[in-house]
This record gives C-alpha cells, structure tokens and sequence, in this order.
C-alpha cells in the first residue's frame, strides 16, 4: 500500500484527484462512507471530469479506492480502511495538506469510530483474543482458510515424522482413553506404551492374514484380546485387517490422507448433542418461525444424517456386538404455551430415526408471561445460563452418561453449546450460518440505539464468547468466513470492531485458525429432487400444488395471472427485510421485459399485516402490497400467503420447473440459503444475490446467475437476457437446469456433511487432547468476558421482562 500512497502523493494528476473526491464527501455533510458510496463518488468524478475508463480501475487511486472499505472524515485527517487482500486490514489516515499517508494502530482507528458518533471514551475495555492464537498452527495462504481439517491433518503428519516417539505415544494414550460406559475399546491393559502397541498391530495383522476376509468378529474376540485389542476395530477379519494396516502406515510413514482415514474408523463419538434454542423445534403443524424455519430444518435433518451415520460406523466397527447404539438429541426449549403444537412436550422422537429425539428443557419461570410462551431470539439472553444448567442434568440423565459432542446453531445455541461443553468437558462445535452483526449495517457502532429493540451487546459478546470457545467452526461457505476482496465475511466481522461505551475489540477472531472448516449442508432429496424424476412423484399432489399456484382462490392468496402460461418466477423466502421480496416485486414491477416474458409468483408464510406483531415483517408486507397497488400487478402476481407443508414445497419447485421457469433469490444478504439448494436440485435455473454464499453455490465460470438486489434494471436484463436465449434455443434450459440440479447433487448432500462433521471432531478431540496449548487459559478468559460483560447485559433485559 506504501508503493501506492507514495505514487499518489507524487502524482499531481492523482493527487488532484484524490483530494476532489474528499471534497465532493465532506460536502454531501456525511463522516462515514462504505465501500459502495466510495466507489459511486469516485465513478461520478470520473464522469463529470471525463476521466478516461482505465483511470477508474487502473490508477493508483483507483486501485487505492476499489481496495478501502471506509472513509472517515475528520476536520484534520481522512481516514482509510484498506483490506489490500481477503482477511487482511490496514488503517491509513491521509494529513489534511494531503502530504502523508500514516499507517496507524486498531487502538486509533476504533477511537475514531467511537468519535464519529459522539461516544469517545478513553481507557475503554478492550478485547484482545491474539495471545491465545499465537502458539497455535496457523493455516499462511488465505487460499486455505476453511480447510482446517486438511491443514491438521497435515501438521500432526509432520510432527509424528519430526518427533515420532512423543507424537506416537500420545496417539497410543489417546487410543487407550477410549471407552463407552466404562467399557473398554481398541486397547486394554495388555499393551503398556506405544512401542507396545506398534509390536501387537503387527501380530494381529499376521493373524488376520489367516482368517477368511468376511469372518465375523465375534469368532475370534478373544484372539485378539489375548494381543491386547478390544472391539472397535471393525466387524469382520477384512475391515479390522484394514484399520490395523492404517494405524501401521500411519506408524511407519504418516501420510495425511491415511491419518483421516484412520481417524475416521475410530470410535470416538456415540452421543451428540445439537444445540437449537429459540425456534418452535417440532415436526408437526409447525417447524420454526420465520426467523428460524430453516435452522429447524437444518437440525432436524442433520440430526437424521447423523444418527444414519453412527449406526453405520458403530455396525462396521464391530460395536453393535456389545449393544452399542447411537443416540442423538436435538436440545431446545420446552414451550407450554404452544399454541397447539407439540413444544410444550418433553420428549418426541424425530421423525425417520431410531434413536434421535427432541429434548425439550423449559426456561426458568422468572415471569411466566414472558417464559411460558415463545421468545424472539433477540430477547431470549437473561435465561440461557439456566437453562444450560438445568440441560445438563436432563442430559445426562437421558443419554445415562456424557455425550462425545455438542453442536449449537445460531448466536444463542452457540453461548449455551459452551456452557455445557465447560461443565461436561466435551468437545464443542459453532454453526453460525446468519450472524446478525454483518446483516446489520453499524449495527455495533449504533448498538446503544438499537438496544432496546436488538440487544445486540449481549448477543455480540455472546458471538465472541462462543466462536473463541469453540473446538471448531463449521460454515457452509469460503465467503462467510471472508467474504470476498469486495465484501467483508461474517466472521471476519468480528475481527476489529467497536461497542463505543462499552469495549473495543483488538483482534476478535483468528481468521486462519484450523478451526474454522467449510462443511456445507445437505438437501432432503426424499422431499427436494428433480422434476424429471417422474417415478418420484406423486401426480395427485403435482395437480393440487399446480392449481394451488396457478389457479386456487383464498383469502390467503392475492393476485390472480392474466395469461398463465408465461414463464413463472418464483420465490420462497420468509418476509424481512434482508430477504428483500418487495425488492423483487419493484424489479418485476419496474420491468416491461420482464412482464412480458413472466409472471411472478411468491410464496410467503403472511399476506397481511394483522398476521404479524414484528413491525419490520409488518412494513415489508405493505411495502409489497403498495408496490401491487402502484404498478397494477393484480394480473401478473401471485402472492401466497401459505405455510405448505414440505413435501407441498418440494412439489411446487418441480411444477415450477415443469412450466420452464426459473427461480430468483434477491436478499440482500445471504449466507447460504436453503432455498437455493432446494429450487437447483429440483431443477430450476437460479438467480441468487451476489452477497454471500451463493457466489459458491451457482460457481459458474460466468456472473451470469448472480444478481445485485441494488441494481433492478441490471438484474431485469441479467434475467431477460437468459429467457431470450431459452426462446431462442430452448435446449438451453433444460442444460442449466441438469447442471444446476447435478451440483447439488454431488457437493451438498448430507452423506458428505455428516462424515466431514464427525472426522472434525475426532481429529480436534485428538489435536486437543494431546496438544492442549492454551486452551485452558483462553476458557477462562471466555468464563471472564461471560461474567463481567455478558451477565450484565442480558441482566438488564431480564429488568425490562420483568416489568412486563
């Protein structure tokens, strides 16, 4: 950046330039610029100036500008917030005479910040996790980051062939604590060390070279627990022969490749808990809110992956000799006022499984107008701690023992999966796929505004408590870990912020810690399939879901289709804001092309605004009825107000497919988006936003299916551009549709999630076992901010419940 800033400087063109484009910011009376106004300004002063193109990209200051992400002005400086590269920031402030670019600390920059909204505060708390990183591996290329388990996987291989004796006799330990109810597995007291060890592997594998490859376990037992082996191995002489021959090239050359093998086989994990707090989590007449529909589904169905996969692991392993099952409990709350659902009742066995089950642990009666009945996740902080201890004890007295794992979903989930893993001593996981932080513009700088209605002090802490906590961090996307060079991660949000009054954070997060890995879901392919798969469906529900669609008059249902047989758009998204279904609606509307290629057709769980309390919901469900109103889309648009069934969403994918249409995600933001992988695996081409995961999703060589929600005459002719060439050369639809549909298919699936998810956590249950670093230390300090920042914050909500 040095190189630039001086080129800048020296160059009177440039200079001239730079100093302009401060001038025309000051007097539009802002302080604060995002990398979006940054960048128009300086198009603009192009323009007026008639700057050649290159100047815009190519210049110093045009590459200076494309890589900062703020602008604040102050009376004696300008100050830049530059990521020169993904996961990387600076913060240079320019003199007011224009003749110094310094480089300055976070401390200065987060002083700034607090300064621009009159909340400058010195000797202010701050939060500094980087001592806690510093002796740790550290993944170097930014390239890799995400790839956690392969870069450990890497590293342990390089320490067993560095210091083989140390690295292989605490694999030997690690093996021999291995147990299940006190029994024990692989290893008994008849091997002593890992030298021991190493002699028995080799005796067995001789032995097992004798036996017939699908010679069940159960007939030679006691051979092998006369060498010092107990079950686990696996369920005949070939599947113990090959795990023994793993763990002897792991010995003799450790490669990564047969590390994670190895490790996989091993059986480590039997009871998992997942974490899901705030949602209705049921599986009849309701599944979540609309806040929280596709966090329910999402742990419904992992939880079905991963009792499938156990049972599978624990049968090859030889464990099912011993009776050995799995068991898998998706946590929530237990809500009595229900409102006819079953969240009022304690136990319910998912559905689809043998030993996967909803336990449901109420909150605390503080004030029973607010516990007995459902919580908004943004007011949900005063009982976590509580109920974390009261869970405790409802799990070990359902699972008869500890569980190996505890997975939380979402900010609150998270808090609640570190509190348990603190008292249990359990390996935990993060999944956070929406962090409310990123999706809230200032939302930190801002956060005493919003307070009242967000809390979002207890909820950021409460991220920041959890994320540094955790084993690992599993995300469904490269970009919400670190975004991409335009756009910051949600993760990597966390990384330098401020809470002005209230504490400043240094350095938040390590972006390149091995924790973080990218393990994306998977699709219910019973429910969410091809239409071309003709044998699969049902023809009674295809007819009712058509006519429901097309045709059906309710009062739930606005608009009616002049002329049906247009390509139908089609959306699926709860109504906020950040889903942007109004900013859908205004593209169609402000498009004749588009109107007169398509007809659109939305559905929603609301129609009107007596259906909701929330007043964002309630604003975007006007918003979307004056924009109707406005253009006189009665004859084009279809609104249905419907909460279907899934197996009904599943089927109007494939009906939509079946009329040639296509499907569009306009949110604002989006990490991933469920709906995504649902509409592509069913075959329907797709437009998704630009911001966020779908960027990996689509992965086409060309942007032509992505959108930008700000700009509705780009995304108008992105869309028009496609159906004309469909008109044109109708094959071209159906080979989108075949090679949307086969990528989700192939990379998201819940086979290859849960496998990945286990492998993590067997390889971090081994890293931290033998390897503990400062994991102790960095706990406490969590425990810290835990007590001295969080209680405090959600205390305060608590005051304002019980006043209600």
């Amino acid at each position: 950046m040095r190189e630039l800033h001086h080129t800048i400087l020296a160059d009177n063109e440039e200079k001239t330039a730079l100093r302009q484009l401060i001038f025309t910011l000051k007097a539009s009376g802002q302080c604060y610029f995002l990398r979006n106004e940054i960048l128009q300004a300086f198009s603009k002063y192009c323009h007026q100036i008639q700057k050649p193109t290159y100047f815009y990209y190519s210049s110093a200051i045009g590459k200076l500008l494309h890589r900062t992400h703020e602008i604040i002005l102050e009376e004696e400086s300008t100050w830049f917030v530059v990521r020169p590269k993904i996961a990387s920031q600076e913060v240079w402030r320019l003199t007011s005479e224009f003749t110094q670019f310094e480089l300055m600390s976070t401390q200065a920059f987060l002083d700034v910040s607090d300064r621009l909204v009159n909340a400058y505060k010195p000797n202010i708390l701050e939060i500094d996790l980087s001592p806690f990183y510093k002796a740790s591996p550290s993944i170097s290329d930014p390239r890799n980051i995400g790839q956690g388990l392969a870069f450990l996987n890497h590293y342990l291989c390089h320490q067993l062939e560095n210091n083989p004796q140390c690295w292989f006799e605490g694999l030997y330990l690690a093996l021999q604590e291995l147990q299940y109810d006190g029994m024990r597995l692989l290893l008994n007291d008849r091997i002593s060390s890992g030298i021991q060890l190493a002699k028995q592997v080799h005796q067995a594998i001789k032995f097992l070279h004798q036996r017939h490859p699908d010679e069940p376990y159960a007939k030679f037992r006691f051979d092998l627990q006369e060498l010092g082996l107990e079950p686990g191995w696996g369920n005949t002489a070939h599947r113990i022969l090959e795990t023994l021959e793993l763990l002897e090239h792991l010995i003799d050359s450790p490669q990564p490749a047969i590390l994670e093998a190895f490790m996989s086989r091993v059986p480590a994990i039997f009871r998992v808990v997942l974490v899901s707090i705030h949602g209705w989590v049921a599986q009849e007449r309701v599944m979540g809110r609309d806040e929280t529909l596709g966090q329910v589904v999402y742990v419904l169905e992992q939880a079905r992956s991963l009792e499938n996969k156990l049972r599978e692991d624990i049968k090859l392993a030889g464990l099912d000799l011993l009776n050995i099952q799995p068991h898998v409990i998706i946590l929530t709350r237990l809500i009595p006022k229900c409102e006819g659902t079953l969240c009022n009742l304690r136990l319910e066995k998912v559905n689809g499984t043998e030993n996967a089950w909803i336990l449901r642990v109420p909150f605390r009666q503080f004030n029973p107008e607010i516990t007995d009945n459902w919580i908004s996740k943004f007011d949900i902080w005063p009982y976590l701690e509580s109920f974390a201890l009261d869970a405790e004890t409802e799990l070990l007295a359902q699972f008869q023992g500890k569980p190996n794992l505890i997975i939380g979903n979402y900010s609150d989930g998270n808090l609640v999966a570190f509190l348990l893993s603190r008292l249990l001593q359990v390996t935990q996981c993060n999944i956070a796929h929406s962090l409310e932080k990123p999706k809230y513009l200032f939302s930190n700088l801002h956060w005493q505004d919003l307070e009242e209605q967000y809390h979002f002090s207890a909820q950021f802490t409460a991220d920041l408590i959890s994320m540094n906590a955790a084993d690992f961090i599993i995300t469904s996307s490269y970009q919400e870990i670190v975004g991409t060079p335009d756009s910051m991660g949600q993760y990597e949000s966390y990384k330098c912020f401020t809470m002005p009054n209230l504490y400043h954070v240094v350095d938040g997060i390590d972006l390149f810690s091995p924790k973080f890995n990218l393990v994306p879901p998977g699709v219910n392919e019973s429910i969410f399939f091809s239409y071309r798969q003709a044998k699969d469906r049902d023809s009674n529900l295809s007819k009712q879901v058509y006519e429901l669609i097309f045709h059906h008059e309710d009062a739930e249902i606005l608009g009616y289709l002049e002329n049906p047989s247009k390509r139908p758009i089609f959306a699926v998204a709860p109504i906020t804001s950040i889903k942007n279904l109004a900013g859908l609606a205004e593209c169609f509307a402000k498009s004749p092309a588009l109107q007169e290629h398509c007809n659109l057709i939305l559905l929603t769980s609301k129609l009107h605004t007596s259906e909701t309390t929330n007043p964002e919901e309630a604003g975007e469900i006007q918003k979307l009825h004056d924009l109707i109103n406005q253009y006189g889309l009665h004859n084009k648009i279809r609104w249905l107000g419907l909460r279907l069934q899934n197996r009904e969403v599943g089927e109007a994918y494939r009906v939509i497919a079946d009329c040639r249409g296509i499907y569009v995600h306009f949110a604002r933001f989006e990490a991933l988006g469920r709906s995504i992988l649902e509409a592509m695996i069913s075959g329907l081409p797709t437009f998704a936003t630009k911001f966020g995961g779908a960027l990996e999703i689509i992965e086409n060589n060309t942007d032509g299916f992505y959108v930008n929600p700000t700009d509705l005459e780009g995304t108008a002719h992105k869309i028009v551009t496609f159906l004309e060439k469909c008109d044109a050369y109708p094959e071209y639809w159906e080979e989108v549709s075949e090679w949307m549909s086969q990528r989700i298919h192939h990379k998201y699936n819940w086979h290859s999630h849960t496998s990945k998810l286990l492998s993590l956590a067997k390889i971090f249950s081994f890293w931290n076992f033998v390897v503990p670093e400062n994991n102790e230390a960095r706990d406490r300090y969590m425990e810290a901010l835990f007590h001295l920042l969080y209680k405090p914050r959600s205390e305060k909500i608590l005051e304002k419940h019980m006043e209600r």
